[in-house]
């Protein structure tokens, strides 16, 4: 079957070459599965993507000094200086003095040649390099009216690099929104992928999903039958955390001191939100890229180098490439005005082990009975949704025969939840659904405006039972009387809850800011050399296996000379070097 599809195609394209012809046979294709197709070449690349960083606030700024970070070349050595080993690179290219409006929708060729720059010096560092199209506010708002323009531009940017090396990379839209709905996204992806394809068949591509871009766009997405895709997400949650304070954000100044002190709860609550992508991952055979994470500069140091010492190695600990969210603005690493790298972020990044969670004392605020009764929990529908409320054996059950157009139209909800200024909080909810679908909770106001004390969590409920989690601060006034809330709308998806529970959290001790190693492991991962730093260090390095297996063992003179390591079969080692004044252990990766 893939033999006789390929020779179709060929024959087909070389008749047509039209990209309308290119998307049906996608679609027919699509429908048909990738038919044995494996992606491992992709797997592969994401392997080497490894640790990045973007270069935000720069290039998908109208101009690239009117958010004050201009790009300089020296920014992507010190990144590679760093360990880093990809740059992702957020460009607008909708701006008048970019790009024209109108047919044939030219590109400047000095932006052009601009952008080919930025990559050539990316690649001068081996670095791999991503060219996100980023902030298409006209095509957000008119996709079909935008279509045409959209698609031009990708056949220009593509024509542009089409001899570059595989270590560029290109993704096709950031963050999708507004009138670019999931289903028009997924269209609009295949249509820029056929375009793409003309002039570079074998350049890996990034898909990332509507909605802007995060884990809730997941179950709408569609992927093209292609084996050089890459699904790319976008991750800032708990968000009154990560944009505390953030003037871009509405009401974000009430969410400041917001801490993360990186309990078990706060771990499981991540773990929880990306079960979804991990099986989609999964059943699709897709590598997954996390292409932002990042916490803004009003959030306090300490909980921001927990926060992201978790996630980057949670990440790694799953196979999932990463590009921090930024090198040298409001979230950044990097002080352009100093000149001064922030050591507790770039430890975070590209050093600190993972900690021990830290430890927490619980106190039960709500626990469920459905034993007897409903326990207080309602179902409304509004805006065209429709649905009933049971219960039976224990649990509780939301049938909907209509969806409405909204997450709100149709909620499932308990008041009455009393609430503390400043008490951490943990919410755990037993579910299953008839089938796969998105659904969010939070706890919030049962008046007024409505809104989440908690923030949104968004999880994709699966067809098993399991347990879903999130925690927050309470940062409003004392309120006995919130209500926690089920967005059930826009799917007709029921669901089965077996229990909640809500419990007041007390930290016993708060990890501090982890100190910085005394050596350094690079490149990570690593093929044929692995350097031991710093420079000058005698010291006893051993290589071992997971299981304690002692493979290598060396002593280092302060010659600096690397560590040969092409013998070794590819895998996750532990590197324990050890001198008169330390013993640190670095989990490394070998290709």
């Amino acid at each position: 079957m893939r033999q006789t599809i390929d020779s179709f195609m060929r024959q087909t394209v070389d008749t047509f070459m039209r990209p309308k012809f290119l998307l049906i046979l996608f679609m027919v294709w699509a429908g048909q599965g990738l038919s044995g197709q494996q992606r491992e070449a992709a797997f592969e690349l994401n392997t080497r993507l490894g640790r990045g960083i973007n270069m935000g606030n720069a290039f998908e700024a109208p101009t690239e000094t009117e958010w004050g970070n201009p790009w300089k070349p020296e920014y992507f050595r010190i990144m590679a200086e760093q360990g880093f080993r990809h740059v992702r690179i957020p460009i607008r290219w909708e701006t008048a003095a970019r790009s024209s409006a109108t047919p044939p929708y030219t590109i400047q060729a000095s932006f052009l040649a601009r952008i080919r720059q930025v990559v050539d010096t990316a690649l001068k560092y081996k670095l791999h390099a991503i060219i996100n199209m980023h902030h298409h506010d006209a095509l957000f708002k008119d996709p079909e009216g935008q279509k045409a323009r959209f698609l031009s531009q990708w056949d220009q940017i593509a024509r542009t690099f089409r001899d570059y090396p595989d270590s560029l990379l290109f993704e096709v839209l950031n963050e999708p929104h507004d009138a670019l709905t999931p289903e028009k996204w997924n269209l609009f992806f295949a249509e820029a992928l056929a375009k793409i394809r003309e002039t570079n068949p074998h350049r890996f591509v990034l898909m990332g999903t509507a909605e802007w871009g995060g884990l809730g766009g997941l179950s709408a997405l569609q992927l093209p039958p292609d084996e050089r895709i890459l699904l790319t997400l976008h991750y800032y949650n708990p968000f009154q955390f990560t944009h505390q304070g953030a003037d871009w954000s509405e009401g974000s100044s009430a969410w400041l001191g917001t801490l993360w002190q990186d309990t078990e709860a706060e771990r499981e609550t991540v773990r929880s939100e990306f079960r979804a992508a991990r099986v989609f991952s999964e059943t699709h055979h897709i590598p997954l890229h996390i292409g932002e994470f990042g916490a803004y500069s009003k959030a306090d140091m300490a909980s921001r180098v927990r926060w992201t010492t978790f996630l980057a190695r949670w990440f790694e600990e799953q196979g999932f490439s990463w590009a921090y969210w930024e090198f040298s603005a409001g979230f950044g690493i990097y002080n352009p005005s100093t000149r001064q790298l922030s050591a507790p972020l770039v430890n975070a990044l590209q050093h600190n082990p993972m900690p021990a969670p830290t430890p927490v004392q619980v106190t039960p605020l709500y626990t469920s009975n459905f034993s007897t009764s409903n326990d207080g929990w309602s179902l409304s529908t509004q805006g065209g949704a429709a649905g009933s409320l049971s219960r039976s054996g224990g649990r509780l059950t939301v049938t909907l025969t209509q969806g409405g157009t909204e997450g709100w139209h149709a909620q499932l909800t308990r008041g009455n939840i009393r609430l503390v200024k400043g008490k951490k909080y943990q919410v755990t909810a037993r579910i299953s659904a008839t089938a796969s679908r998105p659904a969010t909770l939070y706890i919030g106001k049962s008046g007024g405006d409505w809104s989440a004390y908690s923030g949104y969590h968004t999880f994709t409920f699966t067809t098993g039972e399991e347990n879903y989690l999130f925690t927050f601060t309470m940062g409003g006034e004392n309120d006995l009387t919130a209500r926690m809330v089920f967005d059930l709308g826009k799917n007709t998806a029921g669901i089965s809850v077996t229990s909640v529970k809500i419990e007041e959290v007390n930290v016993i001790t708060a990890a501090a800011v982890l100190p910085a190693p005394a050596f350094r492991t690079y490149p990570n991962p690593a093929s044929e050399r692995l350097f031991i730093g710093p420079a000058g260090l005698k010291a006893r390095v051993d290589i071992l296996t997971p299981g304690g297996v002692i493979l290598l063992s060396r002593e280092i003179g302060g010659d600096n000379s690397p560590l040969d390591v092409s013998h070794l079969p590819g895998g996750i080692y532990l590197v324990v070097i050890r001198d008169e004044k330390a013993t640190e252990s670095h989990k490394i990766i070998i290709l």
